[in-house]
């Protein structure tokens, strides 16, 4: 198959490390290769209508089965300045990038926006793709614009702020324009003037803890890795793709009746009168049985972190749809409990 090897073990490519395989792989690091890959597979398969899965970071993948189509590693790389204003550095970064490194880059380059973002795992196209977000800054404050190809019409399309349809973990990209596009590159807009962000979590605290007499971004970057670092687990030591569920958004209506029932429910109150609800809190109040909380709970090699109940665990050779199916349960005891539907934030396959 020339370009595309068969039958390859996606278990090195998921932070998961699910032990699936992939029918045909293939990765790219330019826009000229990814369009020479998926010609060569739709003439091997002699269709237009084939099935293609973008890789990064594998960061947010929930692999419950093989991949019956064409996988592609994006590896396209490089990190520019390609303008300034009197306020702003714009900053193009390739799709294959780390997600991490690019921050660290940045913060060394003193340019400001993305410190309260570092230790996200993944890479840089799926910075937009989910609006990743931590610690009270989103992608969606610092985004420009980005590149991306569309696999039926065969062209790179820019799109814009708006064009993006940012949400909370959300974009355009993972609803009506899904499977249409391969993002290849991503600019930002970062501030030559640091506006701290601190109020959110225990970033103040953890500045204190460390001793910072004066603020930048390189101490809030610390500070932020310092706390990621003590609460989540590191994918490279035990399978996890970070926050598997989204925290839910619901009505003060709602919330009213909620917290008679619940007076130590944990919520952030949001600019558009509506209450976001912490998830990890839902899920550490249920558990599979009277007493019991899904924290630290496991099956086999299937878990939740013992630290936070948001995360769930691959302890070693779970399965992906072991790791589903905990997930269920997990969301079927929390609406029992309070009534509210929690979301995947991990992408199944």
């Amino acid at each position: 198959m020339n370009n595309i090897e068969k039958n390859i073990s996606v278990k090195q490519y998921n932070t998961f490390s699910i032990n699936a395989y992939s029918n045909n792989y293939a990765c790219f690091n330019s826009v000229e290769k990814l369009e020479e890959l998926l010609n060569l597979y739709q003439q091997i398969t002699n269709s237009q209508q084939n099935s293609f899965l973008i890789l990064g970071g594998g960061s947010n993948l929930l692999f419950t089965s093989n991949f019956d189509g064409l996988m592609l590693k994006n590896e396209i790389k490089g990190i520019q300045v390609i303008k300034e204003d009197e306020h702003h550095i714009y900053i193009h970064a390739g799709a294959g990038e780390n997600w991490h490194q690019f921050v660290l880059y940045c913060i060394e380059k003193g340019f400001a926006g993305v410190e309260n973002l570092s230790l996200i795992p993944g890479n840089v196209g799926a910075s937009p793709m989910q609006n990743i977000g931590a610690y009270g800054v989103e992608i969606k404050d610092v985004f420009h614009s980005l590149e991306a190809y569309h696999i039926k019409d065969k062209k790179l399309v820019t799109f814009t702020l708006n064009d993006c349809e940012f949400g909370y973990r959300e974009s355009v990209f993972k609803r009506k324009l899904k499977g249409q596009f391969v993002i290849t590159s991503v600019t930002y807009r970062l501030n030559k003037v640091p506006k701290f962000n601190t109020s959110y979590g225990a970033i103040e605290q953890e500045l204190k803890k460390m001793g910072v007499t004066e603020l930048s971004i390189k101490a809030i970057s610390d500070a932020v890795i310092n706390i990621r670092s003590s609460k989540l687990p590191d994918p490279k030591v035990i399978g996890n793709a970070g926050s598997f569920f989204k925290n839910p958004e619901i009505s003060s209506s709602q919330f009213a009746v909620l917290s008679s029932q619940f007076p130590n429910i944990v919520v952030y109150h949001l600019p558009n009168g509506n209450v976001k609800l912490a998830a990890g809190w839902l899920i550490e109040q249920c558990g599979p049985e009277n007493g019991v909380s899904w924290k630290g709970y496991r099956k086999g090699d299937a878990g939740c972190h013992e630290k936070q109940a948001l995360v769930l665990l691959n302890y070693g050779n779970a399965t992906g749809k072991e790791i589903f199916d905990l997930s269920e349960v997990i969301l079927q005891s929390v609406k029992e409990k309070f009534g509210v539907v929690l979301e995947r934030e991990v992408n199944i396959v």
